[in-house]
């Protein structure tokens, strides 16, 4: 049968017949003479049962069986079943021990027949009750806490610890089920769990609340170093794996998106930390993706309600305006840059405009170093942003490409952004072990002009 079970009792008459009749069996025992050897042996070894004798000398059964659990509940240990053993003919003994939470009785003289069906009987209740559990608590795929038992889990953190609420959403996971079928997307989103699995501690948290979103509470995570560490290497190892799974040439803008709101300097209700961390995810969302922001409650909170019209519409402008505005690039997420993209190529068709069309793409020089090209790849967005004009968008495709539209450009201004962009990239020592490639095309009155690529 397979079944480990440890006969804790002081006489060894007793223990030795049980030895060999559940050896008979095929099952395991281990044999113990006292409550403390037992509480001695628990701490490094998992049975399936313990019999458990009533009446022992220093320590009885009842006292044992209360300290087991204390022990088992301090080591963060499933409860082991318990059948007690006694030789006693008394209700009142077998209705305490039930009482406390015994699985079942065996009296003495043990009958070998009698003993091996409750023992097999209890460990098959006991793993079916685990196996239901399991299926209310657990999400099946990726084996996080479910939406339902995580939120209840991470309220009770955000309600006494301190550190961080975090949503993790995949970025253009859609286009995966949608170019590769769901069975691919169910192995992507595996390979997402296990990459959270690797980046996260054992006193970390993690459910999946959504097709492809997560949360998570991670205790004592306070710095935005942290955070910004934790989103770079989820990024990399995520299109690693990505690339591994669907091959180098998907051309799905994939990445994670990080919303993160500190506990308890943001308080700490569950339901509004939530609304929090969803909010700084939007702002990832809205300004690029791929990155992570934290919730600031001075930046972020809302500025009031007004009944007096005008100011609601001030109030409005100044909401769909930019942010701190600094003159830079709009660099905008992948649905964002397709609105304004159709609209100015709709605008350019009725009434006429001239534009370019940039896709920079980087690498590195040696394979291997995802990690490097994903920190190069940060550091070329921002200076893309600066050299670009403010009437310039654009967009990240994938993690070390960007896609750019240059307005109202004539072809000798086109050529000059781009050789700016080339010529800071070839002073730059941050930028050493990497290299860049870049297509062309330019937008005029009578439509494209020739591609160009350069490596």
């Amino acid at each position: 049968m397979n079944r480990w079970v440890v006969v804790v009792d002081d006489d060894a008459i007793g223990l030795t017949s049980a030895k060999n009749m559940l050896g008979e069996e095929n099952m395991k025992v281990s044999c113990l003479r006292s409550g403390s050897d037992l509480l001695k042996f628990i701490r490094k070894n998992v049975p399936d049962l313990i019999l458990l004798d009533i009446l022992m000398p220093d320590m009885d059964g009842f006292e044992t069986y209360h300290a087991l659990r204390e022990t088992e509940d301090q080591m963060g240990r499933p409860h082991t079943p318990v059948i007690f053993l006694t030789g006693e003919d008394d209700s009142a003994i077998e209705h305490k021990g039930l009482e406390i939470g015994a699985s079942d009785f065996i009296r003495k003289p043990l009958n070998k027949d009698v003993m091996v069906r409750r023992i097999e009987n209890t460990i098959t209740n006991r793993k079916t009750i685990q196996t239901l559990t399991k299926e209310a608590m657990f999400d099946d795929l990726t084996g996080f806490l479910n939406k339902t038992r995580g939120t209840e889990r991470l309220a009770k953190l955000c309600s006494r610890k301190m550190g961080a609420l975090i949503i993790f959403d995949l970025d253009s996971f859609k286009l995966v089920n949608d170019l590769f079928g769901h069975d691919m997307g169910d192995k992507v989103l595996r390979s997402f769990a296990d990459i959270i699995r690797r980046n996260t501690r054992g006193t970390d948290t993690v459910s999946r609340i959504g097709g492809d979103e997560f949360l998570a509470f991670c205790e004592d995570l306070t710095e935005e170093s942290a955070v910004a560490s934790l989103t770079l290497r989820l990024n990399s190892q995520f299109m690693e794996e990505a690339t591994a799974l669907m091959g180098k040439d998907h051309g799905i803008p994939l990445g994670v998106s990080v919303g993160v709101v500190m506990v308890p300097e943001q308080g700490r209700d569950y339901d509004k930390l939530f609304t929090m961390a969803d909010d700084a995810l939007y702002t990832v969302k809205k300004n690029g993706k791929h990155g992570y922001y934290i919730y600031s409650q001075k930046v972020d909170s809302d500025e009031g309600d007004t009944s007096d019209p005008e100011e609601k519409l001030e109030r409005i402008i100044r909401i769909v305006e930019e942010r701190n505005d600094n003159g830079e690039a709009l660099l905008l997420g992948s649905d964002s840059f397709a609105l304004i993209y159709r609209f100015i190529m709709r605008f350019y068709k009725r009434y006429g405009g001239t534009a370019a069309l940039l896709l920079f793409t980087l690498s590195m020089e040696e394979d291997g170093d995802n990690l490097k090209l994903l920190d190069i790849s940060e550091q070329f967005c921002a200076l893309l942003q600066k050299t670009l004009r403010m009437s310039d968008i654009m967009m990240r495709n994938g993690s070390n490409s960007f896609f750019v539209l240059l307005t109202e450009r004539t072809r000798a201004e086109a050529d000059g952004a781009i050789n700016r962009i080339l010529d800071i990239w070839d002073k730059t020592e941050h930028f050493e072990g990497a290299r860049i490639s870049h297509t062309f095309k330019y937008i005029n009155p009578s439509g494209y002009t020739e591609t160009e690529i350069n490596g």
